[in-house]
């Protein structure tokens, strides 16, 4: 049931603007198991089969069967569920640093989280200006978005909305998921599935030879992806709820972290 939960907020990931599928594996202490056991999944079929299908089962349901309600208590209750994210996300941080499994800090080390914290501050301002390029949505143009999407689902805190926009197909994305439109999903989750297989391949590579460095690569994605969720702090009761949601998910991430 908790994997089932978690591939719930996977899907969530796949829907909601800003929120990146993989910072919901980094906060459940995931995002390093999942890669492996997809990677080497034919090494033990049934063992990894009963692993993950709860955890797909759950994104599958959340994107397909809840998606317009997601984005509709998304849009009424922006305040509310902004907050109660980067909760979840700021109590991810400690275990995202006892991961990299270092005390001494070199400059490469800080590099890294520099580059990922810019590149999410970037993708933001993007974000936040709703910038997007005029597209020929053919096939081929879709696999390609698919393949550069699946980054931002794969990379935590690497926003996929702020991708698509670039790509010119964010609405389009959304209003096909909601009507189930396949002939533009179809092309879409093939160039997906195509770019999950690549980046899982590179990110098993850089933690199997670089882990320290990989883990504060994903600490600057994931601190940066907080720029893209905060939705401002006005004092009144809303904003002030609204606090008291991001405390109460960041002791819960604490309470149920997976090490």
């Amino acid at each position: 049931m908790s994997n089932f939960f978690i591939g719930i907020l996977i899907g969530i990931g796949a829907i909601i603007p800003g929120i990146s599928s993989g910072v919901f594996l980094v906060v459940f202490g995931l995002y390093e198991k999942i890669v492996d056991t997809v990677l080497h999944f034919f090494g033990n079929i049934k063992e990894n089969f009963l692993y993950l299908f709860p955890i797909i089962l759950g994104a599958i349901i959340s994107i397909f069967l809840f998606s317009r309600m997601l984005l509709f208590v998304y849009d009424k209750y922006y305040i509310y569920t902004s907050y109660a994210f980067i909760g979840l996300i700021l109590g991810s941080v400690p275990a995202i640093k006892n991961k990299a499994n270092t005390s001494n800090y070199n400059f490469y080390h800080i590099m890294c989280f520099i580059m990922s914290f810019l590149f999410c501050i970037y993708l933001s301002l993007i974000e936040k200006g709703n910038i997007s390029n005029i597209s020929f949505l053919s096939n081929s143009y879709l696999i390609i978005a698919g393949f550069f999407m699946s980054g931002g689902i794969i990379i935590p805190g690497v926003s996929k909305t702020a991708i698509l926009m670039i790509l010119g197909i964010y609405q389009n994305y959304l209003l096909a998921i909601s009507t189930l439109n396949f002939s533009f999903l179809i092309p879409l989750g093939i160039g997906l599935f195509i770019g999950l297989i690549f980046f899982m391949y590179l990110i098993n590579f850089l933690f199997a030879h670089f882990k320290s460095y990989t883990y504060f690569l994903i600490l600057g994605f994931v601190i940066g992806s907080l720029f893209v969720i905060y939705p401002g702090f006005v004092f009144n009761l809303e904003h002030l709820i609204s606090i008291m949601f991001a405390i109460i998910c960041f002791f819960i991430v604490k309470k149920i972290e997976v090490n």
